[in-house]
């Protein structure tokens, strides 16, 4: 009985054990929007997010250590593709805005932003990524060689249940030993 329920543990055991790091369970909801193309960069004293919104490039701009908001700094924005060179007006707070004559080109630009303050001033270089995102995944299969190994495990694993039974009944069937 010891072994049958050794052999039940040991089932249970590994059903527990999942493959390939996949998840069963339901799908992600599909995002509603499109995320804009955006590029980060940071210095001991700066820290800038560039995002592509229309014909807008938004410039947030804070202070590293503090995460605060820089306003009335003066921010310059130079790129590789015609028309994106320029001083940046502050719309808010730590935002600044420079309009596009022009929609940025499907590739990687990079992207200099130049920060000046009353007390301070930075240079930046970041890459702005308007490439289009990636295609979706393929969907998830199994192949027969997944199918295989599991009827394969699942074969040896009712093998050794049965040859621990017929072990169990010989054991039983043969005498143990005279006392006298």
């Amino acid at each position: 009985m010891k072994q049958l329920l050794a052999t039940a543990l040991l089932v249970i055991t590994f059903s527990a054990f999942g493959h390939g790091g996949e998840d069963h369970g339901a799908p992600p909801p599909a995002l509603s929007q499109s995320v804009a193309p955006r590029a980060s960069a940071a210095t001991a004293d700066f820290e800038v997010v560039a995002v592509l919104e229309d014909r807008k490039l938004l410039v947030y701009v804070d202070r590293f250590a503090s995460n605060e908001p820089v306003a009335g700094a003066r921010v310059e924005v130079e790129a590789d593709v015609p028309g994106v060179q320029g001083l940046a007006s502050e719309t808010s707070r730590g935002t600044y805005v420079i309009q596009l004559a022009a929609d940025f080109p499907a590739a990687r630009h990079p992207l200099t932003i130049s920060i000046e303050t009353s007390d301070n001033a930075d240079l930046l270089s970041l890459v702005l990524d308007t490439s289009q995102p990636p295609g979706t995944a393929a969907p998830h299969s199994h192949d027969w060689s997944e199918w295989a190994i599991w009827l394969l495990a699942a074969g040896l694993l009712f093998a050794g249940a049965a040859l621990l039974l017929l072990r169990r009944r010989r054991q039983h069937r043969s005498p143990r030993g005279h006392q006298a």
